[in-house]
């Protein structure tokens, strides 16, 4: 790594922020509107870069999902930035107000974070989703890809900084680890005071590296060791539509659904058609005993099994006696990501949505509407999973602080 650049690059992003933070929204709109159509632009070099990456992966089909680029994923990066610039500016906010008996008037607003980390795997679009993210609520960022990714990253980086070039806006305002050599992640999570905020989006040893060794205040995003919940009460082809979304809409998103719990009342009847509507899609399992008595032939579940996130095909089944059961279950196993409930009974569901302790809960919904688009945020630079500052998608107004502004007419304190 160059020892160079890092601080070199924290000091400009420093710089960068100042100019975002006193910038007008209609500033940060025109450059991402600019990184929008120098994406499109540059389709030809983003794929190209692909390519390189694509031709030296060794992953599972399931993770070379998550790096391949298209026509389609390029067009959608742009149009990502483009819904972004439409968002109201999350800047500049009066999150309260109020007036004390000595006449001081105080205001609570919203401000931005400053510096920005961002280290990530496998999937280049994200560096476009939080380049765009941090530029909309005035933060700069410096982005860390994976290894996997390195050409794509560089590419999709280089037509960003086309686009704020093209604008006006500073080039710092987005910058790209120079290389893959792993010490510069090292560099940035001991860089305190320099990073306001390290946000990791990838795999559990991934997230655990950071939050072990950061000297840096860290937003994780961690694994999404999601369960769908097939209650007694559940109608029998919602929950099938809802399962096979859930589960094989795309399998390598943090937001797949990796275990179905089920009512023991309903599973004789449900789970087979369950089973077969997954197996039909081209899932395989991981089943306990009382699912095998119901499915012969489904393979056993090991120890860890309802431990794993699997990204891929696979999808764990358990069966369960109720409500009580199923939410000691993900107490246990899950990871506080996502889960969800398929049921008609309005009180089981409100004792599931009560008693979960995840950054998202659905009723009747599938687990992959887990996602900063989906929750009209416009994007999401990652889903966390912590209590503090944030839950959930982490879209613009969770990359914002706040800051108090106070009013007087002369008041001195006694």
């Amino acid at each position: 790594m160059d020892n160079e650049f890092l601080p070199l690059a924290t000091a400009a992003a420093r710089e960068a922020s100042r100019w975002l933070a006193r910038s007008s929204a209609a500033q940060r709109d025109a450059g991402l509107l600019s990184m929008a159509e120098a994406m499109r632009a540059a389709e030809a070099e983003i794929l190209a870069a692909n390519a390189t990456d694509i031709g030296s992966f060794t992953g599972s089909a399931s993770l070379r999902d998550r790096l391949v680029l298209d026509p389609h994923r390029i067009a959608a990066m742009a149009q990502g930035l483009e819904d972004i610039a439409v968002l109201p500016d999350p800047l500049d906010r009066t999150l309260a107000e109020w007036t004390r008996p000595n006449g001081l008037r105080f205001r609570r607003i919203a401000t931005p974070i400053g510096v920005i980390g961002m280290i990530y795997e496998s999937r280049p679009n994200v560096g476009a989703d939080a380049a765009g993210l941090c530029l909309k609520s005035g933060n700069a960022v410096i982005l860390r890809g994976g290894s996997e990714s390195f050409y794509s990253s560089i590419a999709i980086h280089a037509a960003l900084i086309s686009g704020l070039r093209a604008a006006g806006l500073p080039e710092a305002c987005v910058q790209v680890a120079p290389s893959t050599d792993r010490a510069f992640v090292a560099a940035m999570l001991g860089a305190a005071g320099a990073i306001d905020l390290i946000i990791p989006r990838g795999g559990r040893s991934l997230v655990e590296r950071v939050q072990r060794e950061a000297r840096v205040p860290v937003l994780a995003h961690a694994e999404g060791l999601n369960h769908t919940y097939v209650h007694a009460a559940a109608d029998p082809e919602m929950a099938r539509k809802i399962l096979a979304n859930a589960k094989m809409r795309r399998t390598s998103v943090c937001g797949a659904t990796e275990t179905l719990l089920i009512d023991r009342e309903v599973a004789p009847t449900l789970l087979p058609l369950l089973i077969a509507d997954l197996r039909a899609l081209g899932c395989n399992f991981r089943a306990d005993g009382a699912s095998r008595e119901i499915v012969p032939g489904l393979p056993p579940a090991a120890d860890n099994d309802f431990d794993t996130e699997w990204l891929d095909a696979i999808l764990s089944v358990r069966v369960v006696d109720g409500v009580d059961q199923a939410l000691a279950h993900i107490a246990r196993h899950g990871s506080g990501h996502t889960d969800a409930i398929v049921t008609e009974d309005a009180d089981a569901a409100e004792i599931f949505l009560a008693g979960i302790d995840s950054a998202v809960a659905l009723w009747n919904a599938s687990t992959q509407f887990c996602d900063g688009a989906e929750f009209g945020f416009g994007a999401e630079i990652g889903i966390a999973t912590g209590r503090v500052h944030a839950r959930g998608p982490v879209g613009l107004e969770q990359l914002t602080t706040y800051r108090y502004v106070v009013l007087g007419d002369g008041q001195v304190r006694p």
